[in-house]
Order: structure tokens, then sequence, then C-alpha cells
């Protein structure tokens, strides 16, 4: 975690070799391209998408089982594990990606922000007033501070190198192939499932991390922000988003989420939080330290957990 925090993944190597990620998309894409046929029946599409994240599954485990291994036998190897491990958090981009909607809204108005949230979120951007260009970027962040940041964390730590690789190529999988369209609805089915199953335990954790750190924050309420996880977390579309983004919500004295639109058709979301819904650049900013408290809160419980480990052994 202190590696990515401080390095991120470097652009250079990115345009050089691209991102684990976008190795796992590659496979991705291509059993979906083999196995998706539009003339099977549903049923066999469904079964074909469970084999395809067998393979998927099966192809990453393998292989960052063998790295793995072959690294710890080596004299500082377990360095080597944390650099390729690192590159599985998104703490440091997630930042800087939503930091950019913030400085976009001040530097070049509704069309910079509107431009910069487009790279966060899926729903139509075209039309968001500031209040829907700020709703939307700390939904996002919320939300991926449990997907990227805590969930991965949290696989790494029950199951090493190959537990954060299996739950990325998972989540990656669900971003591609996990909509309910009716290309991906039968074949994408075991990848949102699995992936509503490996999130929800970070999920869970993620509302508790940020409802400490804005009991740590100044100006914000750790009892608004556990009312409103309590009250508001299971009437969210998705069984996990609404966790971390009540959270935030409440912290902030916000109303996130309602209504939105994804292709021109409108979604009747739940509200996370029962504050204000004139959200402003300045809710960016201030989502942004709470979201840097709760991180570094979590940094601190696994070093805690690390040095015990080591006491013990």
């Amino acid at each position: 975690m202190l590696i990515e925090l401080i390095t991120g993944y470097p652009d250079w190597l990115l345009r050089s070799i691209g991102h684990p990620v976008t190795w796992m998309g590659r496979l991705i894409a291509a059993l979906e391209h083999r196995w998706n046929r539009e003339a099977d029946a549903p049923a066999l599409r469904r079964m074909f998408g469970v084999l395809a994240l067998v393979v998927l599954l099966g192809v990453v485990a393998m292989a960052t089982l063998a790295i793995q291994s072959a690294l710890l036998i080596l004299p500082f190897g377990v360095i080597g594990a944390a650099i390729l491990a690192s590159t599985l958090i998104a703490q440091r981009s997630l930042h800087q990606h939503v930091a950019r909607v913030a400085d976009a809204l001040e530097r070049d108005g509704l069309r910079g922000g509107r431009e910069a949230v487009s790279h966060l979120v899926g729903r139509d951007t075209e039309t968001l007033d500031e209040a829907g260009i700020a709703r939307a970027a700390i939904e996002s962040l919320a939300e991926n501070f449990s997907d990227g940041v805590v969930a991965p964390v949290f696989w790494m730590i029950i199951a090493g190198l190959p537990g954060a690789a299996i739950y990325k190529a998972v989540s990656t999988a669900d971003s591609m192939i996990g909509h309910q369209s009716r290309r991906y609805q039968a074949f994408g089915w075991a990848a949102a499932r699995l992936d509503d199953l490996l999130n929800l335990p970070a999920s869970r954790l993620s509302a508790l991390l940020i409802t400490a750190a804005s009991a740590v924050t100044n100006g914000h309420s750790a009892p608004a922000a556990w009312r409103a996880v309590c009250r508001d977390a299971n009437h969210h579309l998705s069984p996990n988003a609404g966790y971390p983004e009540a959270a935030m919500a409440g912290a902030l004295g916000l109303a996130l989420g309602g209504p939105r639109a994804y292709g021109g058709v409108r979604v009747e979301g739940a509200f996370m939080g029962d504050g204000r819904r004139a959200v402003q650049t300045a809710d960016i900013r201030a989502a942004l330290g709470l979201y840097r408290c709760a991180d570094a809160i979590l940094i601190a419980i696994i070093a805690a957990l690390a040095a015990a480990l080591i006491a013990i052994g």
C-alpha cells in the first residue's frame, strides 16, 4: 500500500507494457468473442460465461501463485512481491482522478467538469450541472475506495498476491461483461454475481473506515455517517455500493445517489443520506480529505496486524 501510495503505476510503464488489469481484459475479451454467440440459447450462454470465468480465474491464480512462490524463496523477494501487489491497488490514481474533477470545475467550468467526470462514471454527463458533477465524483470516490482499495487489500490479506489478482480479475470481468444488456445478461451473469459476493466484506469495511475517519476529521459527523449507512445502504441499486456512499453522504451532510441517466434511460436510484442535494466543488475537496483519512486508518490497521503477526511468529 505504501509503494502504491508513493509511486502509483508509472505512465511510462503503462505505455510500454500495459497494466495487469489490461492483460486480464484482453483475455476476457478473447473468451467473450469466442464463446458469447448470439445464436445460442440464454442457458448455453450462461454456461459459457461460467466456463469463461473459470478459465480466467484459473489462469490468473496459477500465474500469480507461481510468481509469488518464486519470489518468496529469493532474498528480499517479499519486496518484489509487494511491488507486484501494489499494481492491484488504486489509492493514488483514485485520488488523482477525483481531484481532476474539482480542478476542472474550478478552472474550466461545467464543460471541463463534465469531461473530467466522464472518465469516472458510466452515467450520462452531458447535461449535468455543478451539483450533478460533484455528486458523481463523490459517489465514484466512495464506491471505488471499496472496489479499488479496500477489496483488493482485503483479499491480499486473505490469500496473498493470488487473492488480490483473482479479485481484480472478477472485478474487471464484471465491468466488461456484467451488464444487464441483451448481449451480456446471460454470459456475464456469473461475473456479476461473483463480483457482488467478493465485494460484500469490503463494502461494509469501507463504510466503517469512512465513519471512523469522520470521527477524527473536523467538520464531519460519525453518527450521521452511521445513521445513513443503517438507514439507506440497503436501498441502493447495488448490494454493495450503498454502504460506502451512504457513509460518505452522512459524514459530509449530503444527499448522494438519486435519479441519473444511462444511455438516455432514466434510473430512479435511492438517495444516500438526508443532507443537502446542492453539492458543490468544495464538497469534492472535503470528500477527498475524508478519503485520505480513511485510507490512512486502513494502512495503520494493516501495519498493526502485520506487527502482531510478526510478534506472534
